[in-house]
């Protein structure tokens, strides 16, 4: 069971969704550009944007509630740089201090607070030069050499400031996007070639070698499990 809802209209800018899953097996968690904030048990973490897929496994029928951000969006709440999280899992006493560890002890007693949690987080100005890179490249960029062209800044701080805030660098996020367009185009049986069309893939051979590589599944195998 996996569930997800929006936020509520003051978070929207922020927050991808709420999300709620119970989990009775081990799950293959894949690269999709956000970090989360997740209450899993006894645990209360932030998973860190990750670049490779990995195995999560829990006790049958664990209850898990999380709060994922939207892409380069986390640090604005989180306080830290988003490429210092990243393939990490850091517990939010860990992250946040005596204050962390007093949210960790309310979110365990009350998993549903997580939203009003992170509302209540002083929040860091946004990057509008960022957000429209990462509009960009979701839109079906294939190229990051195209989307940085005409950006105000220079090539170098464009790219700290994408790895700080997203996790890594604008190459990577760009083959994660693609790969969650080309989820989305097999939803409903497509032929691979076409969904490699879709997504902005060169070929089918690009889709299955980006696959293995972001997910160590084929894409036969990945998107048809999906």
């Amino acid at each position: 069971m996996y569930r997800e809802r929006p936020p509520s209209e003051p978070l929207r800018g922020l927050v991808r969704c709420l999300w709620r899953a119970r989990e009775s097996t081990t799950r293959l968690i894949v690269p999709d550009g956000c970090l989360d904030v997740i209450v899993a048990a006894e645990r209360v973490f932030v998973a860190g944007p990750d670049t490779r897929a990995w195995q999560s496994t829990v006790p049958p029928d664990t209850v898990i509630t999380g709060l994922r951000f939207r892409p380069g969006q986390a640090a604005r709440a989180l306080g830290v740089p988003a490429d210092a999280l990243r393939d990490s899992r850091v517990e939010l006493s860990e992250l946040w201090g005596p204050t962390g560890a007093r949210l960790a002890d309310r979110l365990r007693a009350d998993p549903a607070a997580l939203a009003e949690v992170i509302a209540g987080r002083p929040l860091a100005r946004p990057d509008p030069e960022l957000t429209e890179v990462l509009a960009r490249i979701d839109a079906g960029a294939t190229r990051v050499s195209a989307v940085i062209a005409d950006v105000a800044l220079s090539e170098r701080q464009l790219r700290r400031r994408f790895r700080a805030a997203v996790g890594y660098g604008p190459a990577t996020y760009l083959r994660i996007s693609r790969l969650r367009r080309a989820i989305a185009a097999a939803e409903h049986g497509t032929p691979l070639a076409e969904v490699a069309s879709r997504a902005g893939y060169a070929d089918q051979s690009h889709l299955s070698r980006d696959c293995r590589e972001l997910t160590g599944r084929t894409a036969a195998v990945f998107l048809r499990r999906r």
